[in-house]
C-alpha cells in the first residue's frame, strides 16, 4: 500500500493576514505587557509569531533602501547547478528573501590545501533584513555545512527544517565556534502539514525518501506560482515498493502555475534502484556469517543504516564499537532525540575491542571515502590505536563514491585487498543504497506532480542537460524546462511566461583553509597550483650598495622542482644568468630601483629553465642590499 503525503494546496493568503500577523508583536512591546520568550528557545511558541519580530523590523529597513523592488518571483541558484555540493538557492518576491540550504563543496584535486568551498553571498550583502529564514532540506554537509559561517554573516535569520537535521547544525556550530549556537532562532518541523508564512512566502513541508532521517522537500506559495523544491529525494518504485512508500502526486494539486526544482544526480542511472530490503538481506548474510571482526565504512550521516545496524548486532549478540569523530557526534545526536536506543551493553568503546572474540565485534567508521586521517585509512596504514587488520577481518563499504574521489577510493580498496581476505563493496554484492533517484524515478516523479515548468538542480551541468532529455522524453514541453547555471536569475511573473535575466548574480568560489574565509583567492590558489605542479626556485643575492658588485655566493634553493646537490651544473648556469642580470642592470654612479631588478631575475631566469627543463617553477629572488 502506497502511503501519500496528503494535505491541501494552500495559495499564500493576502496582506490581511500579514498585518494581523505583526499585531501580537507590536503590542507586546507596550508598557505593561511582557516580553515575547527569547527565539533562541528550542521549541518555538509559534510557527508564524517566532518569525514575526525579524519579518517586522526587516520591513521597515527594506523600505528604505532605494533599490526598485518587484513583485515578482526571482529563483537565485547560488550554488548547486554547477557541481556536486555548495546547494543554495535563493527565492526572492518583493522585498521577502528565503534560502532553501547552505551547503559546503568539497575540494577538487587543483584545489592544494583548501578544506571546503562555500556559497558566494555576496548578492545577500546589504539585503540581510530582508532575509524572512533558511529551509534546510535535510542534514547531508553539502546541503548544511555551510550554515556556521553563513548564518553569521547574514545575521542568523531564522532557521527551518527537521529535528535530527537542526540538532546536526547546533552540533556543527558547536564544534566550529562553541557558543554560537545559542544565536539561532529555529522552527521545527514536525510533520508533513505543517505551514510557514515569510512575508509574501508561505510554506508546506512535505517527506521525501533520503538517506538520511527528516529529509523534507517544500512547497514555497507565492502570487507568481507555487515552486516545489524536492531536496535530495528517491522514489520507490515497481517491485521494489514497500508498505508505507511516499508518492507525490498530491503535489498535483498545487495552484499553477508550479515549478519543480528536481535533484537530478541520477538523471544517467539506468540500473534498477536497489531496495533496502535487498541491501539487508545482504547485511544481515555478513554479519552472521562472520568469523572475524567485521568493519563498516559508512557515511557518519547515514544515521537509519548506523541504527538498523546497531539494533540487528544486539539481536544476534555483536558488541558494536563507533569510531570517527563525525560518526560519534551524530550518533550522540541522534541517542539524545531517542531515534537510537540502544543498550550500555551493546554499544563499546573502540579500546575495548579487545576484551570481546573477534566474531562477536563489530566496528562501524567513517573513511569509505579514502580521507586521509579518517578512521579506515588510519587502519589500513597500521596507525590506528587499536585496529590491526587480520586475515579473516571483513570490511563493508556501505557508502556511494562521491565523485571526484574515485582514485582515492580505489587506491583504499587496493591497500584493503592486500591485507584482507573479505572487501565487500556495491561492485561484488548489495550493501548500499542510494539516497538518489534514477532515470525511472525522475520520469516517474513527473508524472505524479505534473508541474508546469521543470528546473534540473543540484548537480554537474551535463547531468542536469541530461535530466532535460529524460523530461522531454515523456513528453513535456521542453520549452518549459529551464537549465540554469549558478548566478542565472529567472523570474516569473503573473500570467506572463518566465524570463531569464541577462546578468548573473557572483557566484565565485570563496574558499576556507583552517580559519580563513575567502582569503584563499584565485591569484593564491594559482601559486599552489604552480608549486604543486613545478615547484619553487628561490635566489638569494647579497649586493654591495655602493660598489654594486655580489657578496659571497649566490645562494639557490629548491623545493619540488630539482634536488641541488644532483644538478651542479644547472645550479652555477642559473648562478651566471643572475650575475648577467644584475651587471646589466645596475650601475656605480646611479641609485638603484630593485624592484626592476627582481623582475628581470625572475623573468630571466624562469626562461632560462623553462629552456632546460621544460617546466616553470616559481622564482622567487631575494635581493638584500648591504
Amino acid at each position: 500500500m502506497i502511503k501519500n503525503n496528503q494535505g491541501s494546496s494552500l495559495p499564500p493568503k493576502k496582506g490581511k493576514e500579514v498585518k494581523e500577523e505583526r499585531r501580537p508583536e507590536r503590542s507586546s512591546q507596550r508598557k505593561g505587557k511582557k516580553k515575547r520568550p527569547s527565539a533562541n528557545r528550542r521549541t518555538m511558541p509559534s510557527r508564524i509569531d517566532s518569525l514575526v519580530s525579524h519579518e517586522g523590523s526587516a520591513r521597515k529597513k527594506a523600505q528604505a533602501q532605494p533599490a526598485v523592488i518587484e513583485n515578482k518571483l526571482r529563483i537565485i541558484p547560488i550554488g548547486g547547478q554547477e557541481e556536486v555540493g555548495r546547494n543554495m538557492t535563493v527565492f526572492e518576491y518583493g522585498e521577502d528573501i528565503v534560502i532553501v540550504d547552505m551547503g559546503v563543496q568539497f575540494p577538487e584535486e587543483d584545489m592544494p590545501g583548501i578544506d571546503y568551498i562555500i556559497p558566494n553571498i555576496n548578492y545577500l550583502k546589504g539585503k540581510e533584513d530582508r532575509i524572512r529564514g533558511v529551509v534546510l532540506t535535510h542534514g547531508h554537509l553539502d546541503h548544511i555545512g555551510a550554515t556556521p559561517i553563513l548564518l553569521n554573516e547574514l545575521g542568523y535569520p531564522p532557521v527551518i527544517g527537521r529535528e535530527l537535521t537542526l540538532a546536526l547544525v547546533k552540533r556543527k556550530m558547536e564544534d566550529q565556534n562553541p557558543g554560537s549556537a545559542a544565536r539561532l532562532k529555529t522552527v521545527s518541523i514536525k510533520t508533513g502539514q505543517e505551514k510557514v508564512r515569510l512575508g509574501n512566502f508561505q510554506m508546506k513541508f512535505f517527506d521525501v525518501e533520503h538517506s538520511i532521517m527528516d529529509s523534507i522537500g517544500v512547497v514555497l506559495f507565492t502570487p507568481a506560482g507555487s515552486v516545489i523544491h524536492m531536496g535530495d529525494w528517491t522514489l520507490d518504485l515497481g517491485d521494489n515498493k514497500k508498505e508505507g512508500s511516499l508518492s507525490y502526486e498530491f503535489l498535483q494539486k498545487l495552484p499553477k502555475p508550479s515549478i519543480l526544482m528536481m535533484e537530478s544526480l541520477g538523471a544517467l542511472n539506468n540500473r534498477p534502484m536497489v531496495s533496502d530490503e535487498d541491501m539487508w538481506i545482504n547485511l544481515k548474510k555478513i554479519i552472521d556469517g562472520s568469523t572475524g571482526r567485521l568493519i563498516i565504512g559508512t557515511f557518519s550521516s547515514q544515521v537509519k543504516r548506523i541504527k538498523d545496524i546497531i539494533n540487528y548486532a544486539e539481536q544476534v549478540g555483536k558488541k558494536v564499537a563507533l569510531d570517527g569523530f563525525s560518526m560519534k557526534a551524530n550518533v550522540e545526536v541522534a541517542k539524545q532525540l531517542g531515534y537510537i536506543k540502544a543498550s550500555k551493553d551493546t554499544l563499546i568503546e573502540i579500546n575495548r575491542i579487545h576484551d570481546y572474540p573477534d566474531n562477536k565485534v563489530l566496528i562501524v567508521c567513517t573513511g569509505a571515502q579514502g580521507e586521509v586521517n579518517a578512521v579506515l585509512s588510519r587502519i589500513v596504514t597500521d596507525n590506528h590505536r587499536f585496529v590491526k587488520l587480520k586475515k579473516n577481518d571483513t570490511i563493508i563499504f556501505s557508502s556511494s563514491v562521491i565523485p571526484g574521489n574515485e582514485r582515492t577510493i580505489q587506491r583504499l580498496k587496493d591497500n584493503l585487498y592486500r591485507k584482507c581476505d573479505n572487501v565487500i563493496h556495491n561492485e561484488l554484492m548489495d550493501v548500499h543504497v542510494s539516497g538518489h533517484n534514477n532515470i525511472q524515478a525522475i520520469k516517474e516523479l513527473v508524472k505524479q506532480i505534473q508541474p508546469t515548468y521543470v528546473l534540473p538542480v543540484y548537480a554537474n551541468h551535463y547531468f542536469l542537460k541530461e535530466a532535460k532529455k529524460v523530461v522531454a522524453g515523456i513528453g513535456f514541453p521542453e520549452k518549459n524546462i529551464f537549465i540554469l547555471d549558478n548566478g542565472h536569475v529567472l523570474k516569473f511573473d503573473a500570467g506572463k511566461l518566465p524570463e531569464l535575466e541577462k546578468n548573473k548574480v557572483d557566484t565565485s568560489y570563496v574558499f576556507i583553509d583552517g580559519l580563513g574565509v575567502g582569503d584563499i583567492g584565485q591569484v593564491v590558489l594559482r601559486d599552489r597550483q604552480v608549486l604543486a605542479e613545478d615547484g619553487m626556485f628561490v635566489i638569494t643575492v647579497i649586493v654591495d650598495g655602493k660598489t654594486k658588485d655580489i657578496v659571497g655566493n649566490i645562494q639557490i634553493t629548491s623545493r619540488g622542482f630539482i634536488y641541488v646537490k644532483e644538478n651542479f651544473d644547472l645550479v652555477n648556469s642559473t648562478k651566471a644568468v643572475v650575475k648577467k642580470v644584475i651587471k646589466e642592470n645596475t650601475s656605480r654612479d646611479t641609485s638603484i630601483n630593485w624592484d626592476f631588478v627582481r623582475k628581470n631575475i625572475r623573468e630571466e631566469v624562469g626562461t632560462f629553465l623553462f629552456q632546460k627543463t621544460e617546466r616553470r617553477p616559481m622564482v622567487l629572488p631575494v635581493v638584500i642590499e648591504v
